[in-house]
């Protein structure tokens, strides 16, 4: 499943984070625009797990399909070595 279209990308909001996280350690903020930012922050924080969240899941999914594949396929029978 893909991200819907009207969410932006994991790399932008992943880069947004980072200027918010940035900011912050910089000070010189008001406290209220330093809530304000840490609030951002967080929300951003969610969004990007989230999508993380998905891509884990999807390669999960990924992995059980390719190891039930294999369980599936006989393997080859080797043929058996003969003393001389």
């Amino acid at each position: 499943m893909t991200a819907k279209k009207s969410e932006p990308p994991f790399e932008e909001l992943y880069r947004k984070l980072e200027e918010t996280v940035e900011s912050l350690e910089k000070g010189g903020l008001s406290l209220e625009q330093s809530i304000s930012l840490y609030e951002e922050g967080m929300k951003l924080a969610k969004q990007c797990q989230g999508i993380l969240d998905g891509a884990e899941q999807r390669i999960t999914k990924l992995r059980e399909s390719f190891t039930q594949a294999a369980k599936d396929v006989e393997p080859e029978e080797a043929p058996l070595l003969e003393d001389d």
